[in-house]
């Protein structure tokens, strides 16, 4: 391999081929080839290449390779033909007070309820009400 690459680059020399233009012909060759060789998957091509995915988008745009080409063709159906592998429910619907942000609406409680502050401070009245618009996640006393 190393006496082809010697005469290579003698017939580029030979030929006037700039230094510049002579790295930007075999970097595009080198890459389509790893390209070709993984079917237009930029992913595994950089991987096998040893570089991060970005550095490899922008050499692609830079040297002016056309993936498409390399791609069998078939793309990804669209997100309305995929098959959906499970419905989440919404936080609105949920009642499990472990995973809902603001457990004591679903118990019925709150700040507002006339029994909130009996309920959740014990029977000491004298006790100010929790406000409940904290942002934070610590509950504060007005």
């Amino acid at each position: 391999m190393k006496d082809q690459l010697e005469a290579l680059v003698l017939q580029m020399y030979r030929s006037n081929i700039l230094y510049s233009e002579g790295v930007r012909e075999f970097k595009k060759r080198f890459i389509l080839t790893v390209l070709e060789e993984n079917k237009g998957n930029q992913c595994r091509a950089a991987r096998e290449l040893g570089m991060h995915r970005n550095t490899l988008s922008r050499t692609i745009s830079e040297l002016k390779i056309d993936v498409r080409q390399l791609r069998d063709g078939v793309k990804r159906p669209p997100r309305s033909a995929r098959p959906v592998p499970w419905k989440r429910k919404s936080s609105a619907n949920r009642t499990d007070s472990s995973c809902h942000p603001e457990p004591w609406r679903s118990r019925g409680e709150g700040p507002y309820d006339a029994n909130a502050a009996a309920v959740s401070q014990g029977s000491r009245s004298s006790r100010k009400p929790l406000d409940y618009s904290h942002r934070n996640g610590s509950c504060m006393t007005t």
